[in-house]
């Protein structure tokens, strides 16, 4: 059993940068990525705190960024007294694999079915559902 537990990790067909984030990573990820360029880890912390009341300890986001830079998604370096992050992968490539997995789980692969289950939700408003009609529409031009 204890050879086959060993075995399952190392043949996992994800490499660790490909994993998806934690709840607490993707709330730390998208705060660095708001920020639009490198943010300090005390302005990190600060806007954690404001933007989705997570008052973490210094030590949590520090283990936080590491796991991030472990994924590649930061690089977090020091300039002066202060440690800076960078945003290593972008945001919206991002959002669109994780898309794009709920898509294939979820919706058989098939795009029109997750978009036909985003007007089933019943969440949207009329103007939701126009710029979702204009912006299909765009795409035959």
């Amino acid at each position: 059993m204890e050879n086959m537990e060993k075995t399952a990790k190392t043949e996992d067909p994800l490499s660790y940068e490909e994993r998806n984030l934690s709840g607490s990573e993707s709330i730390v990820m998208k705060t660095i990525w708001d920020a639009g360029e490198d943010i300090s880890v005390p302005d990190l912390m600060t806007a954690l705190k404001v933007k989705y009341a997570k008052d973490y300890a210094r030590t949590t986001v520090q283990t936080f960024l590491l796991k991030l830079a472990g994924k590649g998604f930061v690089r977090v370096y020091r300039k002066g007294k202060l440690s800076y992050v960078h945003a290593l992968k972008d945001e919206a490539d991002y959002k669109a694999k994780l898309l794009r997995e709920e898509m294939d789980f979820w919706y058989r692969g098939n795009p029109a079915e997750l978009v036909a289950g985003l007007f089933h939700a019943g969440e949207m408003t009329e103007e939701d559902k126009e710029q979702i009609r204009r912006a299909l529409d765009g795409l035959d031009d």
